[in-house]
This record gives C-alpha cells, sequence and structure tokens, in this order.
C-alpha cells in the first residue's frame, strides 16, 4: 500500500461506499479522492469514484475515474461494464461525430466486460441493448444480439429471454417478445422481469397489462430494492396509480436495499416532481433540497427546484 495499510483502507473504502449506496454523494466522492490520493493504484477505489460521478450524472468525471479503474484491474468485468455506461452517458449529449467515437468505446468495453465474465449479467444487458438500439455502422445488430442470447442462455437464462424479447421487439415481432418477456419471469420470479415485462406492455400502450405487471413487481419485491423505483417510474409515466407510486418510493428510501442502481438522489427528484404534479409544491420543495443536501451538485435537483 502506498498511503494507507490494507486493513485501514479496506474500512475507509467501506465507509465510503455505504456513503454512495446511501446517497451521499458529496461524502463518498471527497472520501474516494481521498483514498485514492492516498493509494493511487487502488482499482476498486475509483471504480466507485466512478460510479459516483454517475449517479450524479457528471459523465467527465465518470469516465476519468473509470478509465483509471480499468487501469488499476484489467481484467475486471464490472469495471469495464462501468466504463462502458459511463462513456455511453456522455454520448447521449454529444454532437454525431464525437458520439460516433463514443458509442464504439462504449461498445468496446461492453463486450471487453462479458468477454472477462461471461456471468455478469449486468454486462450482458448492457452489451445485448447496444446490440438491438445502435446502428451498425458503429457495431449493432440484432443477429449480434441474438447470438448473445444463445451464448448465455445456460448460465444466464432470465437475460438471455429479455434479450430474446427486446431482439423481436425491434422486429415488431410482438407475440414472441411478449413470450419471451413471460418466459424471463418464469426463470424465478424476479421483479426486475415484472419492471421488464411492465415497460413492454407501456411501450405497447397496454395500460391495463402494464399496471398488473408492475404490481406485481412491487408484491414479489421484498427486499425494496431498484426494482421498485422502475416499477414507480413506469407508473408515473403513465399517469396512473400516483399513490402507489409515492408509496413504492418511500418504500425505498425506508429499505435497507438502497443502492446507486438507483440513486437516491434521483428518487428524491422523481418523488418531488410527482408531489408536484399533484399540487404539493411544499413537499416537492422538501424533497429537491434532500436531494442537494447529498449531492449539492446534483443538476436535476436544482432544475427542479427552479421549476417549481
Amino acid at each position: 500500500m502506498d498511503g494507507m495499510s490494507a486493513s485501514h483502507l479496506v474500512t475507509e473504502r467501506a465507509a465510503a461506499e455505504h456513503a454512495l449506496m446511501q446517497g451521499q454523494i458529496d461524502l463518498a466522492v471527497a472520501s474516494f479522492q481521498r483514498i485514492a490520493a492516498a493509494n493511487p493504484t487502488d482499482g476498486q477505489t475509483y471504480l466507485l469514484l466512478c460510479r459516483s460521478f454517475y449517479a450524479e450524472g457528471h459523465a467527465d468525471d465518470a469516465i476519468d475515474a473509470c478509465v483509471r479503474a480499468v487501469r488499476a484491474l484489467p481484467h475486471s468485468s464490472e469495471a469495464q461494464d462501468w466504463m462502458g455506461r459511463a462513456y455511453g452517458m456522455k454520448a447521449e449529449h454529444a454532437g454525431p461525430i464525437a458520439g460516433l467515437s463514443l458509442a464504439l468505446k462504449v461498445k468496446a468495453a461492453f463486450e471487453a466486460a462479458v468477454a472477462l465474465d461471461p456471468r455478469n449479467g449486468a454486462a450482458a444487458n448492457d452489451l445485448s441493448e447496444f446490440y438491438i438500439d445502435a446502428p451498425s455502422i458503429i457495431g449493432g445488430g440484432l443477429d449480434k444480439a441474438t447470438a448473445l442470447a444463445d451464448r448465455i442462455a445456460n448460465q444466464l437464462p432470465q437475460q438471455a429471454h429479455r434479450m430474446r424479447a427486446l431482439t423481436a421487439e425491434k422486429r415488431k415481432d410482438y407475440g414472441t417478445a411478449e413470450r419471451e418477456f413471460r418466459a424471463a419471469v418464469e426463470v424465478a420470479n424476479r421483479p426486475d422481469a415484472w419492471a421488464d415485462m411492465g415497460a413492454y406492455y407501456l411501450r405497447r400502450s397496454q395500460y391495463d397489462q402494464a399496471i398488473r405487471a408492475l404490481k406485481q413487481c412491487l408484491a414479489v419485491d421484498q427486499a425494496k430494492d431498484a426494482s421498485i423505483v422502475d416499477a414507480a417510474s413506469l407508473l408515473d409515466d403513465m399517469h396512473r396509480e400516483q399513490g402507489v407510486a409515492q408509496q413504492a418510493l418511500r418504500e425505498y428510501l425506508a429499505s435497507d436495499a438502497k443502492s446507486d442502481a438507483a440513486p437516491v438522489i434521483r428518487v428524491y427528484v422523481m418523488l418531488g416532481k410527482m408531489l408536484a404534479t399533484a399540487g404539493d409544491k411544499a413537499g416537492a420543495k422538501i424533497e429537491f433540497e434532500k436531494a442537494l443536501e447529498m449531492a449539492s451538485g446534483y443538476a436535476p435537483a436544482k432544475q427542479a427546484l427552479q421549476e417549481l
């Protein structure tokens, strides 16, 4: 260790990671930066720093930290996957030329993540979505998504069914898409699979079926993890079951399953916007301010406050 003992490093990093999971982004970033300064070859700290910046929507800072993480952890599937996400965040706001270059970096990172660990379900999902959504000129292709699904089917059956469903939907083969989303649910009755099904029905404007699937997501998610945030967001998109959606967000914020899969600061802003829409501007202001207390540079919370 360059700057602190191994045991001290592990303790400090664990405390900072807990802060990240709880949404305390300013505290997490400051802690990870301090640890990294004392231990410049500690890739795990840079990876967590990348995730902290990503949660706050700071793409350039996230990329810089993830590049350092990958350099220190060349065999880490997780580091490659997060680097791909960070490049993808920047690509969303880039012009066509810069966007093309960034998209190629996204593809390379996601492919490396899956190659390094074929059991990394998050990376497999990320890569499949790239193949399905990206044009062929930058390496997208439905045939590639299908091949990936075939390759991982034994190890990651839920993800494989999800890929086949999304591929079929892209081809406008809605019968196959629905069957595959149902097959993904049947693998293990997981809440994220129910949320995927709800999102599919929403895209098809089948609102009653979407609500049933999303309520099932909420019912089976005993941990109250990030899946119920997805369900709440989808209900809000439909302008249906607003009370159920708000309750789901409050349950997530009160749970022990909070994580950067659904950053707490984002959930506070979602809840605040729901309250504002319902006419509770005072309640909305409280939620937006909670987000800014945790992440003073969080642009969506600042903008939401200005728009009240």
